[in-house]
């Protein structure tokens, strides 16, 4: 029985790594340290964590360029380059073709002007003005600036488990349906939500400001918000939308933390 149960656990140990480390593939435009096949049958639920990690390095970074004493806009724009880099475009791209079909007035062909893989007029006005409010808003916030590139990341990657989870998935295949057909809701939300308030509160403890709660409302509000509105407009979710929420909430949280009054 001891046997067995060794035997499990190493299985258990093993799945999980692949399902990780799938992740870390799948959102990181960064190489799996390992050659072991990977699993990625349920990596929506490392989505906030990857958010993380992505945030983590995109504070290391941020922080080697102010130590070069670089201009605050010039850092902020390299920044958010980078941003777009380490992910690959895959969200941006969803929130271009996004945009493309609520371009649309017949509901109806929403979803077929979307899956052309030509960028249309309405989708490239989206991704220059998400990324054009990225840089600006990033540009103006001096302080606690580690805090928003660490935890902005991950929320927006919460609110994708978010629309996941509780949506209704369009199409019958894709992505976003590998993501839709893997999400089990409440330990995917739930577990998401730990992470991110354990990194909280240990932000909380060392440096107790006001923005480290008020980022978690905001957070949890944009999630229902964007969400709740791109399946108003579509009827459910795909994986374009996806995409989507998450560029979404990155800008309009990178905005709505460029007001004075949350630092005072």
């Amino acid at each position: 029985m001891g046997y067995r149960t060794h035997q499990e656990i190493q299985k258990f140990h093993v799945t999980f790594l692949k399902s990780l480390l799938a992740a870390w593939a799948f959102y990181l435009c960064l190489p799996a340290p390992t050659k072991m096949e990977l699993d990625f049958s349920r990596i929506a639920r490392w989505a906030p964590i990857m958010g993380l990690i992505l945030g983590g390095i995109l504070c290391l970074c941020d922080y080697g360029l102010a130590l070069l004493a670089m201009p605050l806009v010039v850092r902020s724009t390299i920044i958010i380059l980078l941003w777009l880099l380490l992910t690959g475009g895959l969200h941006l791209d969803g929130a271009m073709d996004s945009a493309d079909g609520l371009a649309v007035t017949d509901p109806t062909r929403r979803l077929a002007v979307m899956a052309d893989s030509a960028t249309g007029a309405f989708g490239a006005m989206a991704g220059m003005a998400i990324l054009s409010v990225k840089i600006v808003s990033l540009s103006t916030i001096s302080q606690q600036r580690w805090l928003v590139l660490l935890m902005m990341p991950a929320w927006a990657r919460w609110a994708q488990v978010w629309a996941i989870s509780i949506y209704p998935y369009l199409k019958a295949e894709g992505k976003g349906a590998m993501h839709s057909k893997g999400v089990e809701p409440i330990p995917d939300l739930l577990g998401g939500l730990l992470a991110l308030g354990m990194v909280a509160a240990a932000q909380f403890y060392w440096q107790p400001v006001a923005l480290i709660p008020a980022m978690a409302l905001v957070g949890l509000a944009l999630s229902y918000l964007v969400g709740k509105y791109f399946d108003r407009a579509f009827g459910g979710h795909t994986g374009d939308t996806y995409g989507a929420v998450v560029e979404w909430i990155e800008a309009i949280g990178l905005a709505i933390f460029t007001l004075p009054f949350w630092y005072q």
